[in-house]
């Protein structure tokens, strides 16, 4: 009978979680997701009678996928592929740390990764951005800040976690330029172009508050001016709305998100032949892998290229 050290699914999980944010200085939203997949996990474990991770073994991982692929809500909503994939993700991140931390696992690459789903990469060229970039209303405040945020996501490519995080003193408008940390807690210099810097100025002069965030909401009920304005920054699921409402306006070609303005912003660098390693830098990617996914959609600029430039035999 083996002496080794029991490994409580509740105990150990709150440890790992703790670790993720000392040791590995993770955002609160990964944390946070981390927590809810392997809640999850943890509830069906217990569920199936067992009480100790030691007992997992690749028997019972097999059926907690196929839980995954079964499973349904109250409200009949089932799990998509990627979030399946984000569980098991999870999972194997436990275990690593729970083998690190000399506890008597199955050994993590025994949790085998799905395999990735093909997924088709949505944006739209540059005639169709400026058409989006042309909807917001400018008479009104509401109009002018999201012609703002609209501008900004093309000029720079971020995440729209990024951008809704952003404050005033980060921008530096005589450089245009700002620094900020992305995904990974990868820190990256941002660059803005005149227009966009200019629209952004626009904005924030027509604010009569001195609120940390850039971007704010203008409905409902609005704390103190001396206050910093926390409550009031914008949302990502606002920032998501306002783009697919000035797409569908727009009539684009494709339905447009804040990741779509994103693939478009670093499709139109490769197009106008920025390499590859700048726009993973712009892009703040940590793999060049990822960047790579973009290389296709610049297929039509290299068949233009070989037809301008190959001997004619």
């Amino acid at each position: 009978m083996s002496n080794s050290k029991s490994t409580h699914p509740d105990i150990s999980l709150i440890d790992f979680l703790e670790s993720l944010e000392v040791e590995k200085n993770l955002s609160r939203l990964t944390i946070r997701n981390y927590g809810h997949y392997l809640r999850r996990f943890n509830e069906w474990f217990k569920n199936q009678g067992y009480s100790d991770l030691k007992e997992l073994d690749r028997e019972i991982l097999r059926k907690y996928r196929i839980f995954l692929a079964r499973y349904c809500d109250e409200m009949s909503r089932t799990l998509s592929k990627k979030t399946q994939s984000y569980h098991v993700i999870a999972l194997r991140s436990w275990f690593k740390w729970l083998i690190k931390n000399d506890h008597e696992v199955l050994h993590p690459e025994k949790i085998d990764l799905p395999k990735g789903e093909s997924t088709h990469m949505q944006f739209v060229n540059i005639e169709e951005i400026e058409r989006l970039l042309a909807q917001p209303d400018l008479a009104s405040k509401e109009g002018l800040r999201d012609k703002a945020i609209l501008e900004l996501l093309f000029s720079t490519g971020l995440r729209v976690s990024e951008l809704v995080a952003l404050n005033r003193d980060q921008i530096d408008f005589s450089r245009r330029e700002f620094g900020v940390i992305g995904k990974g807690r990868r820190p990256r210099v941002v660059h803005l172009s005149e227009r966009a810097a200019s629209w952004l100025i626009r904005y924030m002069n027509s604010r009569e508050d001195n609120w940390r965030p850039i971007f704010i909401r203008f409905s409902g009920k609005k704390p103190d001016l001396l206050m910093d304005g926390e409550e009031m920054r914008l949302t990502t699921r606002s920032v998501q709305r306002l783009v697919d409402h000035y797409a569908r306006q727009a009539r684009l070609t494709v339905k447009l998100s804040p990741h779509g303005i994103r693939h478009s912003f670093a499709t139109d660098l490769l197009i106008n032949g920025a390499g590859l390693r700048d726009v993973q830098e712009m892009l703040g990617h940590k793999n060049i892998a990822t960047t790579q996914i973009y290389t296709h959609v610049t297929q039509p600029q290299l068949k233009k290229i070989y037809d301008e430039t190959h001997s004619k035999l």
